[in-house]
């Protein structure tokens, strides 16, 4: 007999923590459905998103480097996955709810535009008193609204649980605003854990991609980061000398090892600390539970101002990231005078939702090369990536 979701929420019961966020207590969907047989309620979200087609389009847009520059650094999709990885990971040494983690994990970039944060930027200022962009937020508004795949809903209809995950992410990149109906002083531990995961999956792999476009030296990393230089000598230390590829990815493992084992530590010191018996409880905390320690967030801060000071503005990265993002602005100025050219479903929600809107829906949900196709259909001119 396949094991039922009954018997899946009753196994949750006996090896999570009691302040996991249960399957089983979810507080529903806001449309009514029958619930799944073989899975729990969260893995029918995990596989909602995975299968829908925002979650596909992140394949073709920018994490750090324009899509495009090489075939082996990160995109907003492979960001994604790992992610995932390292939330399931952090979430099952904590006895939580790792389904929950990944599925939140998995959601919290569907909402990007293209061209990364500062394509953000550009749609910002755009819309700018016409409600705003920002991509966590717009995250919601594909998965409660843009979404067309049900014949009884739009969107996702995902739980609530995952909802607020995505309505309360923040990292030192973003920081969305309070959202109606997710009102308490935290989220889940859960939703805390793809926060944290966040920041370690792109501080690991901005090093990793760094390196290999020749952007950052190890040299100058050992001599002026920390981490890098603690990691190097453990490395070192226990296997010698290698050869490089292999040297830079043990020493990047080693780090994301480190971020992992810190995390779970003084997370579990934290929770302990609060004496939470229910996710309930831990929503009513007034700060996160899931941390870094004091001392680890300070080294972090000192490699994420060395990356912004010399990968995220190094011109390499930031001068076809500037020229890419005056496309989005002359696409947004081209679709307020030629509105019958926008998408067929930002075209039906118009008169609802309004032009600039439905102009940004259309535009966040485009992939880079789908912009640089757009701008040669309309302009005639061929945006080069390099």
């Amino acid at each position: 007999m396949p094991r039922t979701r009954q018997e899946l929420e009753q196994i949750e019961r006996q090896i999570l923590a009691p302040y996991a966020q249960f399957s089983g207590d979810t507080r529903g969907r806001e449309f009514s459905e029958a619930p799944p047989e073989w899975r729990t309620q969260y893995q029918r979200d995990r596989d909602r998103v995975i299968h829908s087609r925002a979650f596909r389009r992140l394949e073709y847009k920018t994490q750090v480097f324009l899509n495009g520059s090489g075939d082996h650094l990160r995109t907003r999709l492979t960001h994604t996955i790992e992610v995932a990885a390292i939330s399931r990971n952090i979430a099952s040494a904590l006895k939580l709810n790792s389904d929950l983690a990944e599925t939140i994990a998995l959601a919290h970039d569907l909402g990007h535009s293209p061209f990364g944060h500062k394509g953000e930027t550009v749609l910002a200022r755009l819309m700018k008193g016409h409600g705003g962009f920002e991509h966590n937020s717009h995250s919601l508004r594909i998965v409660e609204q843009l979404e067309q795949k049900y014949p009884n809903f739009s969107g996702l209809n995902l739980s609530w649980e995952v909802r607020e995950g995505l309505a309360k992410h923040h990292t030192a990149y973003d920081h969305p605003g309070k959202r109606k109906g997710f009102d308490a002083k935290n989220s889940s531990l859960e939703a805390q854990i793809a926060n944290l995961a966040d920041e370690i999956t792109y501080y690991s792999h901005d090093l990793d991609d760094g390196l290999d476009s020749n952007l950052l030296s190890e040299k100058k990393l050992a001599a002026n980061v920390r981490i890098w230089a603690h990691a190097e000598k453990l490395v070192k230390k226990e296997y010698g000398k290698l050869a490089d590829e292999s040297r830079r990815y043990i020493i990047i493992r080693t780090i994301i090892d480190m971020q992992i084992r810190d995390v779970v530590e003084n997370s579990e010191r934290l929770i302990a600390k609060a004496g939470v018996q229910s996710a309930d409880d831990v929503r009513l905390c007034a700060k996160p539970l899931v941390q870094h320690s004091p001392k680890r967030s300070k080294l972090n801060l000192e490699l994420r101002h060395y990356l912004y000071k010399n990968l995220y503005y190094n011109p390499v990265v930031h001068q076809p990231n500037l020229r890419a993002v005056k496309l989005l602005g002359e696409l947004f100025k081209y679709y307020l005078q030629h509105p019958k050219e926008i998408g067929e479903s930002s075209r039906r929600r118009l008169k609802k939702i309004g032009l600039h809107r439905a102009i940004c829906d259309y535009i966040a949900g485009m992939t880079d090369r789908y912009v640089m196709l757009e701008y040669k259909r309309i302009f005639g001119e061929t945006f080069k990536v390099v």
